[in-house]
């Protein structure tokens, strides 16, 4: 399974590296930004993605529109991440087409399997 996690802060890019590849046993790529992360979507073609809501530039919602209107990336199922649980916010972006939201910091231990749980539920 590969994954690629579009997060402008390095320490969450690295956490969920080192989850996602030496936990769960995943392919990960990384991306600082929206754009960055469109160019390697494209090139890389993930089997899901996890998608950082408040970045600077493109944000996690235009970026999520990119990724949509993207061939590779059309169908692919976007995680996001967000750093607090408000209902509305949640509601919002799974309106929006989110296979999931997860809420920062997240759990490196469960990461792996919850990832797989929306692979499997999609």
């Amino acid at each position: 399974m590969k994954v690629l996690i579009i997060d402008d802060e390095a320490l969450i890019r690295r956490i969920g590296a080192v989850s996602l590849g030496q936990l769960g046993g995943m392919e990960v790529v990384t991306a600082a930004s929206g754009s960055e992360g469109l160019s390697k979507a494209a090139e890389t073609r993930p089997d899901i993605v996890l998608l950082d809501v408040l970045m600077p530039g493109m944000d996690g919602e235009a970026t999520l529109h990119g990724l949509r209107s993207q061939t590779a990336t059309t169908a692919t199922p976007i995680v996001f991440l967000i750093g607090h649980d408000e209902p509305s916010e949640l509601q919002r972006l799974q309106a929006l087409g989110a296979a999931a939201v997860l809420t920062k910091p997240f759990d490196p231990v469960t990461l792996p399997g919850k990832l797989r749980a929306v692979l499997e539920g999609h």
